[in-house]
């Protein structure tokens, strides 16, 4: 048996998100996705690091509220996730599915 693609890490799936209230009150939506990405559409309110950046840029996050974690699909934002897990001890998780789920299950997208 081959070992898993992504490491272990918190995840909860885009599509168990309820469209009324995605996340809890006082959580960072944190997309991790490359600049183009964003621009060309991204949930309101959630912050911007590129994965390559969040180890020089992760003290911009509140440390004291949990992360959701967000890239196109959950590839980058499980590095991510681990990173701020393993590396820097915040409350991550890291949503599977990412924006190509976020957007087709409805939840608000803005560019």
């Amino acid at each position: 048996m081959f070992p898993p693609m992504q490491p272990d890490v918190p995840t909860l799936d885009v599509r168990d998100l309820d469209p009324a209230a995605p996340l809890p009150e006082g959580a960072t939506l944190l997309d991790v996705r490359e600049q183009d990405e964003w621009d060309a559409g991204h949930a309101p309110g959630a912050v911007h690091i590129p994965l390559a950046e969040l180890p020089a840029r992760h003290a911009e996050l509140d440390a004291d509220a949990p992360v959701f974690v967000v890239c196109r699909t959950g590839g980058r934002s499980a590095q991510a996730t681990r990173f701020l897990v393993e590396a820097v001890g915040y409350d991550a998780v890291n949503l599977d599915g990412g924006m190509v789920s976020w957007s087709s299950r409805g939840l608000p997208v803005e560019s």
